[in-house]
């Protein structure tokens, strides 16, 4: 019986720690696919009430897009094998790494990056 039960109990640490990576590998995918982006609303909410007089610097903070937003995407259509695409892309808009783009070009980049694979 000493057996089974340290066979017990190692199948018992072995499916916490199964149920420990799933739990990170999900806090991980809603932060990357944009969960984390819900929080700074919040913030920009509470900014807003305090700025009730210029509402549309707060609609021009929203459209802003980061080089975190841009790289977020790249990572994403990198990951399910646009690597090459991607790549090319960046190169196109004359640099050889998404930092050193100029953030005027997000926008483009980012609606060039997003049709990859969405072709039928």
């Amino acid at each position: 019986m000493g057996k089974e039960h340290e066979l017990s109990m190692l199948i018992d640490e072995l499916k916490k720690c199964g149920e420990t990576l799933v739990g990170i590998s999900g806090e991980l995918a809603s932060f990357f696919s944009g969960a984390d982006a819900e929080k700074p609303p919040a913030k920009k909410a509470v900014a807003k009430k305090k700025e009730v007089g210029e509402p549309k610097a707060g609609v021009q903070k929203e459209k802003e897009l980061t080089l975190e937003d841009v790289r977020a995407v790249c990572a994403d259509k990198a990951r399910k094998g646009y690597t090459a695409q991607v790549k090319a892309i960046i190169n196109q808009h004359g640099v050889g790494r998404l930092s050193d783009v100029n953030p005027v070009e997000y926008k483009t980049l980012l609606a060039e990056v997003e049709v990859l694979g969405n072709a039928g």
